[in-house]
C-alpha cells in the first residue's frame, strides 16, 4: 500500500520522541481515493510496522487488513467505535475544506 513504510516510520519515530500516549492515541494518514491508513487497536507506537496497518475509507470500513490483524485477531483502531465515527466526520470535514 502506498505510504505504508513512511506511515509506519512516523509511528515509530513518535514513540521514540515521546509523543505517543498510551494504545489509545493514533495518527492517520490519507492514502488515494480518500482512504486513510490506520494502526491496529493494542499496539504501542514502537510496534508499528507498514504490514501492521489497516486501510479505511471515510465511514472506518476496513478495504485492507494487515495479515498481522488476522495473526493476533486484533480489530482495527476505530470501525464501529464513537471515536471512529468522530474522526469520519473530521475527515470528511477536511475533505469538503480542500485540506489534505
Amino acid at each position: 500500500m502506498e505510504g505504508t513504510v513512511d506511515h509506519a516510520a512516523f509511528y515509530r519515530l513518535s514513540a521514540l520522541y515521546d509523543w505517543d500516549d498510551f494504545i489509545y492515541t493514533h495518527i492517520s494518514a490519507r492514502v488515494p481515493e480518500h482512504h486513510f491508513l490506520i494502526k491496529l487497536f493494542g499496539l504501542m507506537f514502537e510496534e508499528i510496522t507498514a504490514s501492521s496497518l489497516v486501510k479505511v475509507d471515510l465511514d472506518g470500513n476496513v478495504l485492507i487488513s494487515p495479515k498481522a490483524a488476522q495473526e493476533r485477531g486484533t480489530a482495527p483502531d476505530e470501525p464501529g467505535t464513537q471515536a471512529g465515527r468522530r474522526r469520519s466526520l473530521a475527515r470528511r470535514s477536511r475533505l469538503g475544506s480542500g485540506a489534505s
